[in-house]
C-alpha cells in the first residue's frame, strides 16, 4: 500500500530575492493544485508571520502573506505560525541576520512545536520529538469526590507520565548511530560528528518528551457543571490545571535535564477509546460520555456555538501553558474563496489573543469527473455532471477526502462541528 509522504514545510520570512521567489512560486502551485488541480494533502504548509517582515502592508513580505489568503481559502493550507506570540520570540533574533531562520520556531503537522532546548542550541532545526503520553483529565475528574482529591490523582498521573517517558527515553538512548543512517547523518544536530558505533544519546537528548492531556472541556463540566467556553470559573480552573501540569513538568526539565513539555494532545484514537472505557465505568453522563468522543486537549467542544473572538479569547491563554504543541482553529461558516481577506482577520485574531499556530478549516468539494470546485459543504453534486462530489476537509489537522478508516469517536466529532460565526 502507498503512503503519501508525511511532511511539513514552514516558510515566510525570508526577503531576500531568491527566498520570496521561492516562497511565491510555492504558494502559486499550492494554489493551482497538483495533478488535475486537486489540493495536495502534504506537506502540510506553515506560513511563519511576524511584524516588520510580512504581517503589515509596508512590510516587504506582505505581499507574499496577502497572496496566501486566497490559497489557505482555496486549498487549506498554509496554516499560520504567529513568531510575535509572547513565548516565540527570541532575543537572538535579528532581520539583518541571514540565519536568523535558526532563531524562528517552526511547527510540524498538526501541532507540534520543538524549540527550547537544554541539552544544545535553541532552534527548532535538526530536532524533534522523541515521545508523548497522553492524561485523561475526564477520568481523574470522575474519579474525584473533591478538588483536592483532583490535584493529588493529577500530580499523580502526571508524575507517571514523566517516570514512563523517562524509561522510555533511556532505552531509545541506548541505540547506535548505525542503526539510523539517514537521521543520523546530519538531520539530527551533532549526529554528523558521531562514530559509527556511539549511540545516539547526545543527540536525542535534544528532543522532546511530550505530557498531553485530553478532555478539559468535560473534566470541567464534571468539576464546575460547565466547560470553559460558557463560564469564567470554568475558565479559571482549565488554565490553573494546565498551568500545574507545566509546573510540574518544569521541574522534571530541571531534575532530569531532558526537554519535558505539555503538549495540547490532537488525540486522533484516544478521543473515542477513552470516553467508551469511562463510559463502561462510570455510566452514560451527561455532556461527558454521552457522546463518542472527549473534545481535544484546551478546545472549547465543537458543538459549543461561539463566535471566533470568543473562541480565540479562551483558547489563547493556554497556548503559553502548552509549549510541546498547541492550535487555535476557526471553522469558518461560507465560501472563503469569496471573501480571503476573512483569512487575515482570523489570523490577526489569533495573534491579538497570543495564539502560536493558526488554521482555518472549511470545506471543499470537487467533481471527480469535470474537476468543478465548490468551497462549501452544501455542493452534494456537480451541476454540470450531476454526479456525487468529492468531499475534502480538515480531520485532526490534516485533510481527507474519505472517512471510511476514521474511528467512530472522530466521525461523531466531525458530525457536531459547528461552524464559528459572528452571528453566534
Amino acid at each position: 500500500m502507498n503512503q503519501v509522504t508525511f511532511s511539513s514545510i514552514n516558510y515566510g520570512t525570508d526577503t531576500s530575492a531568491e527566498g520570496r521567489c521561492i516562497i511565491r512560486e510555492l504558494l502559486k502551485s499550492t494554489y493551482q493544485g497538483v495533478g488535475n488541480g486537486c489540493t495536495a494533502i502534504f506537506p502540510i504548509q506553515i506560513m511563519k508571520v511576524k511584524s516588520g517582515v510580512n504581517l503589515n502592508p509596508e512590510d516587504p513580505n506582505y505581499d507574499l502573506y496577502k497572496y496566501s489568503w486566497q490559497v489557505t481559502a482555496r486549498r487549506f493550507f498554509p496554516n499560520y505560525l504567529n513568531l510575535d506570540a509572547s513565548y516565540n520570540i527570541d532575543e537572538a533574533w535579528d532581520v539583518n541576520d541571514p540565519k536568523r531562520y535558526e532563531h524562528e520556531v517552526a511547527t510540524m503537522g498538526c501541532r507540534t512545536r520543538v524549540y527550547e532546548n537544554l541539552n544544545g542550541p535553541k532552534t527548532s532545526i535538526g530536532r524533534g520529538n522523541l515521545s508523548f503520553t497522553t492524561i485523561n483529565l475526564v477520568k481523574i475528574a470522575l474519579e474525584s469526590k473533591a478538588m483536592r482529591e483532583f490535584w493529588d490523582k493529577l500530580g499523580y498521573y502526571v508524575n507517571l507520565s514523566i517516570k514512563q517517558l523517562k524509561e522510555r527515553y533511556d532505552f531509545q538512548k541506548t541505540a547506535l548511530k548505525k542503526q539510523f543512517p539517514l537521521l543520523m547523518s546530519g538531520m539530527w544536530n551533532g549526529s554528523e560528528s558521531l562514530n559509527i558505533d556511539d549511540t545516539v544519546e547526545s543527540v536525542i537528548s535534544q528532543g522532546t518528551l511530550g505530557v498531553g492531556f485530553i478532555g478539559l472541556a468535560e473534566a470541567l463540566i464534571v468539576l464546575t457543571g460547565k466547560h470553559h467556553g460558557e463560564s469564567e470559573k470554568a475558565q479559571k480552573l482549565g488554565l490553573d490545571i494546565i498551568a500545574h501540569i507545566k509546573n510540574i513538568i518544569d521541574k522534571a526539565k530541571t531534575t532530569t535535564g531532558l526537554n519535558y513539555a505539555v503538549l495540547a494532545t490532537p488525540a486522533e484514537g484516544l478521543a473515542g477509546k477513552f470516553t467508551l472505557k469511562d463510559r463502561k465505568q462510570f455510566g452514560v453522563i451527561e455532556r461527558v460520555t454521552d457522546k463518542d468522543y472527549y473534545t481535544n486537549s484546551n478546545h472549547v467542544p465543537v458543538y459549543f456555538k461561539c463566535t471566533p473572538s470568543h473562541k480565540a479569547a479562551i483558547e489563547g491563554p493556554y497556548h503559553k501553558l502548552t509549549l510541546g504543541g498547541h492550535i487555535f482553529y476557526v471553522e469558518a461558516d461560507a465560501d472563503i474563496t469569496k471573501n480571503p481577506e476573512a483569512v487575515d482577520s482570523i489570523v490577526k485574531l489569533g495573534i491579538k489573543n497570543d495564539c502560536g499556530y493558526i488554521s482555518v478549516n472549511h470545506f471543499q468539494a470537487r467533481c471527480p469527473k469535470c474537476n468543478f470546485e465548490a468551497n462549501d459543504k452544501f455542493t452534494k453534486e456537480c451541476p454540470y455532471c450531476h454526479i456525487g462530489m468529492d468531499i475534502l476537509q480538515r480531520i485532526t489537522g490534516y485533510l481527507v477526502g474519505c472517512t471510511d478508516r476514521w474511528n467512530s469517536g472522530k466521525l461523531a466529532e466531525l458530525k457536531d462541528r459547528v461552524v464559528h460565526d459572528n452571528r453566534n
